[in-house]
Formats: structure tokens, sequence, C-alpha cells
């Protein structure tokens, strides 16, 4: 009996040693998208205190790092701004959202946002994005929002 027990045991512990990857996954991708949510979508700019770290690492060659560039650019917000969620993507400490935004210019911007997770705060940003173009050639759309 001993045996079948241990056997058992380690079956369970081999397997949640695969699980854990994944409820990681599922963890870090919650969490940016509730902290995009929370700030994009809603505009509640206190988000940035309880979701980016505050030596957030900017990749975008547009803007400065830290998070008080953020708090920044969000407390100045043309008034016609909007954000949408669609596909997200996440592979351990990386999150990725396929996102539209509107309000900066004369057509709305569809982009990649890839955030990094770091000690329970988003600490690092790449993005890559374009105008939308709604008269694709294969009649498909550039964006389409999260279910």
């Amino acid at each position: 009996m001993p045996i079948v027990r241990n056997t058992a045991f380690a079956i369970a512990f081999a397997l949640s040693a695969f699980a854990a990857p994944a409820m990681a996954q599922e963890s870090n991708k919650e969490f940016v998208v509730k902290a995009v949510t929370e700030l994009f979508i809603n505009g509640d700019v206190t988000a940035i205190d309880r979701y980016w770290a505050e030596d957030y690492l900017q990749r975008n060659p547009m803007f400065p790092s830290g998070s008080a560039v953020i708090k920044e650019a969000f407390s100045n917000m043309p008034p016609g701004f909007k954000y949408e969620i669609g596909m997200v993507i996440a592979e351990d400490d990386l999150v990725a959202i396929h996102g539209r935004y509107a309000g900066f210019g004369p057509k709305p911007l569809i982009v990649v946002d890839i955030f990094r997770v770091e000690n329970g705060k988003i600490a690092e940003h790449w993005d890559v994005g374009q105008e939308e173009v709604l008269d694709t050639a294969s009649g498909l759309p550039m964006f389409e929002p999260m279910q």
C-alpha cells in the first residue's frame, strides 16, 4: 500500500508542476487585463500606483521610463479617447494585448502592447502599432473586440 500511496503522491506532485506555469500565465493575464481596463478604459489614474512598478521600463521610443510618465499622460488624455481590448496572449511573465486606441488622431490605432510582469507589478512595456485600415485586401477587420 505505501508504494501505491507514494506513487499517487509522486504523480500528483508532477502534475502540479505542469499546472503551476499555466496558473501563473492566467494570473498575469488577468492582472494585466484588469490593470489596462482600470486605467485605459475606466480612466482611473490611481490604477498606476496599484499595477505599475515605479521604475517601469518603457520601450516605446516616444516616452521615457517611469510610472510618473504614465500618470502625466493619462491625466491629460484627449476628451474623445477610447480604448478597446481585443485578443490577449500570455506566456510566463509576458502578456500581449491587441487593442484599438481611438481619439489620438484622425484614425484609430491598432496596437499590440506587450507587458512584462515582475513582483506583482507591470515592470516593462513594448508596443507596435499602425493606423486602422477598414478596407482590407482580405475583407477581414484588423481588430475584433474581446468577447
